[in-house]
């Protein structure tokens, strides 16, 4: 944050004129006022303001004094310079500012201090501090200095007015100007005031206040009952502007949480016209959307507003949507027109696009909807924006009116609320929580934002220049706001995925191995006799069918990081529960009920009537246990492997790594070797060389595995060919970019290969002598530069084969550079071409 305007008893400083008096917009051309010491991005082009200071302006100086002592900074003296720590950057910014022009905030102890005024050193007695907090938004000094006493106060705009003496009303009319036209430029904005107290008055108040502050009742009412009664009649001192610039990647990172179908709410204490432009800068708003502003300051205006509101909202979708609205007491809600709040643009370049000749009508609940086609051309429209003060706010929270504030945010695109308390913002996430059944995250960078941050389902603190109260009450911490959008849109949009898939698998496999006990009990008479050996339920779960479906709930993913960032759109899907719900809970339970039987019927079958080669029957139920636990093992593998859509090495390790450890573990498991060891009596003994030794085993193995995944393979197939969703075209999106960039590199490497093969070969001149000699001795009188060809006649001529006027452009078509050219094809290798010394006549 940096000082970048500021007011002083009516008189603004900031801005530059030109010689005609109208405003420099761009000061980039300006040359920056060069000061002695100043922070690093600080920069000043108003002379008037120095003017002032140098010819020892009063309220100047008592605007610099006030800001160099109304403060709660700590200095710190390092190499022969100051150093603030401050609670706040807006503190910063306007310590640092002060020092700047002169007024030098120096140290402080318990009971004083110290400010330097160039280079005098000034010592206040510092008697109270009335410090910040959330409902005052101001803070207060009361200092002492050469016997007299002042009480030098900063705060919100809004809260100051309500303190000043009535004899400032015109001077506060002038600042109002100054502090929306700072607003309205984007600036975060503070007003300053003062006043004397005489002595008397002073100690009246702090017998008062010492009284409040050891009460053992109420004792915060009564402090902030005396905090009020000092904090009366007050002179404007001014106004200041800070300039609070956006992080790096803010309006793309929002504009494409919007994409994704996120409905963002702003909750910020800047001022109303602040709020408004720096939504504008961060594309929250646009100039096209219908914004609406509620300011009314009693309960019964906020509820009037809300209404008028509303009633604009419904005439502008009957004007814009051809929707007629029967029932206007039933809530607004553009999921009975079939419209994305979201995404108005794409709804109405659908509805512009339908046949021009045609209407259609259809009934929505509450609502009739006629598409009138004619009229193609339609007014800009982004949807609405709604902006509140935290005076109305207070109001429209309140249970009288509530529900009809939600439902007018709920359908806006963007909602701002202004001036709010930390209170407010709980009060806002709680609302939507507990009514609209939404997942929400709330996301801040300082200590008011700690309430929100802890009542939201995610909190996310920023760790700054506000310190860490944000991060410490968070869920997730990062360093800038827009590392929000690769926590949402790619690794929340990941997780999304792999839950859905774990959790369908799971269910998948889990029906699929219990039930074959249940078909198993047709034939065991339900004896509770368990089909599988008692070692492979116990380890099903752990060994055999864990890893892989652990793979696939961490390591998944669909598109790359880079592509899911680039698609906000594939965000939706989540939203929409598409992954997972009661209709995929049941098509996996189904799965496994299938699978249950194939698993267990096509080996009984392929089993019963069969015999080993020694005349022995293979249908033993030890054997047959044994196939349907191996066929398990590996089906469900195998099927996680079908819902896999990254694999890596790790993933191909686990899954072929289980299935190759079923086999040795029951190899090892039913050898004799076991048996040896333990002297028990163990009826799997033997079991697992039998039954692969084996033909009848491995057909049944190969046709339950066709039974069950070539539908799956192909339904997947025919799905992703004839109805693909957004993520199946996203990932073919991937698909074909791969491939293009990989062809591209390809291209570029023949080229550049191409490139350097054909200067090398530039130079591959015959290995003949060179003329050097024949120059030099004087014997080269005449001669002619031709490719070396066969003579149609064995005697050499003297006569020059080129013209003379054609001499130039053949020593410029055979000069080293154009030996090869463009076209040249470089497998036929470097062609040489011989330079032939020809007799002069």
């Amino acid at each position: 944050m940096t000082f970048n305007k500021c007011s002083v008893r009516g008189k603004v400083y900031g801005y530059v004129n030109d010689e005609a008096g109208n405003e420099i917009q761009d000061t980039e051309k300006l040359k920056p006022i060069e000061f002695q010491e100043k922070d690093e991005d600080f920069e000043w082009y108003d002379q008037k303001l120095l003017d002032a200071i140098k010819k020892n302006d009063k309220d100047v100086n008592n605007f610099f004094t006030l800001l160099s002592v109304c403060h709660t900074v700590m200095p710190e003296h390092k190499d022969g310079k100051i150093i603030y720590q401050a609670q706040s950057p807006d503190e910063n910014a306007l310590v640092s500012a002060s020092r700047t022009f002169g007024f030098v905030f120096v140290g402080r102890t318990q009971s004083s201090i110290t400010i330097r005024v160039q280079d005098k050193e000034e010592a206040y007695e510092l008697l109270d501090i009335l410090d910040f907090d959330n409902d005052r938004k101001r803070m207060s000094v009361i200092v002492k200095k050469d016997g007299k006493i002042f009480l030098y106060c900063k705060g919100a705009d809004s809260k100051v007015k309500e303190r000043l003496d009535s004899s400032e009303k015109d001077i506060m009319t002038e600042t109002d100007e100054h502090l929306n036209k700072f607003a309205t430029d984007g600036f975060r904005t503070l007003c300053l005031a003062y006043r004397e107290l005489s002595e008397n008055d002073y100690k009246t108040w702090s017998q008062k206040m010492n009284q409040a502050k050891t009460s053992m009742e109420k004792r915060e009412e009564k402090v902030k009952d005396a905090y009020e009664e000092i904090e009366d009649h007050l002179k404007l001192v001014g106004a200041t502007a800070i300039e609070d610039k956006l992080q790096d990647g803010v309006p793309q990172c929002i504009e494409r949480l919007a994409r994704a179908g996120i409905k963002i709410w702003v909750l910020t204490g800047d001022k109303i016209e602040t709020a408004y432009n720096i939504g504008l800068s961060c594309r929250l708003l646009t100039n096209d959307m219908e914004t609406f502003f509620i300011e009314e300051e009693s309960e019964d205006s906020v509820e009037k507003k809300l209404k008028e509101v509303r009633n604009k909202m419904i005439a502008k979708i009957e004007q814009l949507f051809d929707v007629h609205i029967d029932n206007r007491d039933k809530r607004l809600d553009w999921k009975d027109w079939g419209i994305d709040v979201m995404k108005f643009d794409q709804h109405r370049r659908n509805t512009n696009t339908t046949n021009n000749t045609t209407n259609a009508q259809r009934t929505n609940g509450h609502a009739t909807t006629t598409t009138d086609t004619h009229s193609n051309e339609r007014e800009p429209f982004e949807g609405f924006g709604l902006l509140i003060t935290g005076q109305a706010l207070g109001f429209a929270l309140k249970d009288k009116i509530k529900m009809k504030f939600l439902e007018l945010g709920t359908m806006c695109k963007a909602v701002v609320c202004c001036r709010v308390t930390p209170l407010q913002k709980a009060q806002v996430v709680e609302l939507v929580m507990q009514n609209e059944k939404k997942i929400t995250l709330a996301i801040g960078d300082g200590a008011n934002d700690v309430s929100m941050i802890q009542k939201a389902h995610i909190g996310v603190g920023i760790s700054g220049q506000e310190g860490r109260q944000a991060v410490l009450a968070s869920d997730y911490s990062f360093g800038q706001f827009r590392f929000l959008e690769r926590l949402l849109l790619v690794h929340g949009r990941w997780s999304y995925l792999r839950i859905s898939k774990f959790l369908r698998y799971f269910f998948y496999k889990n029906f699929a191995f219990t039930l074959c006990h249940f078909w198993f009990g047709f034939f065991s008479g339900f004896s509770a006799q368990t089909i599988y050996d008692p070692f492979f339920v116990a380890t099903y779960n752990v060994f055999f069918s864990s890893l892989p479906v652990l793979a696939l709930g961490v390591f998944d993913q669909d598109v790359s990081a880079d592509h899911s960032m680039s698609k906000p759109h594939l965000y939706t899907p989540g939203q929409n529960n598409e992954f997972f719900n009661k209709k995929i809970f049941a098509e996996s339970v189904i799965h496994g009920i299938l699978t249950s039987c194939i698993i267990f019927f096509v080996p009984y079958l392929s089993v019963s009537n069969t015999t080993r080669p020694g005349g022995m029957t293979q249908a033993d139920l030890q054997s047959f246990g044994f196939i349907v636990a191996t066929i398990m093992a590996i089906i469900v593998n195998l099927e996680n492997a079908l819902e896999t859509w990254y694999w890596t090495g790790l993933y191909h390790f686990v899954l072929w790594g289980t299935i190759v450890v079923h086999f040795l573990f029951h190899f090892a498991l039913y050898s004799t070797i076991i048996w040896k060891i333990f002297k028990t009596n163990y009826a799997y003994v033997g079991v697992a060389q039998a039954v692969l030794s084996t033909g009848n085993f491995w057909f049944t193995l190969f046709l339950t595995c066709a039974i069950l995944l070539l539908p799956v393979f192909c339904r997947e197939f025919f799905r992703m060919r004839f109805m693909p969703n957004k993520t199946d075209r996203a990932r073919l999106n991937q698909k074909f970019r791969t491939e293009e960039k990989a062809a591209f590199v390809a291209h570029i490497q023949h080229k550049l290969r191409q490139s350097k093969r054909s200067i090398r070969s530039g130079y591959a001149f015959s290995q003949q002598p060179g003329w050097g000699p024949l120059i030099t001795s004087g014997r080269m009188q005449s001669k002619s530069i031709i490719p070396t060809r066969q003579p149609s006649h064995t005697t050499n001529t003297t006569m020059p084969i080129f013209p003379k006027n054609r001499k130039n452009r053949v020593l410029n078509e055979l000069s080293p550079k154009n030996l090869i050219k463009p076209d040249h094809n470089p497998q036929s290798g470097p062609q040489l071409v011989r330079l032939t010394h020809v007799p002069s006549s």
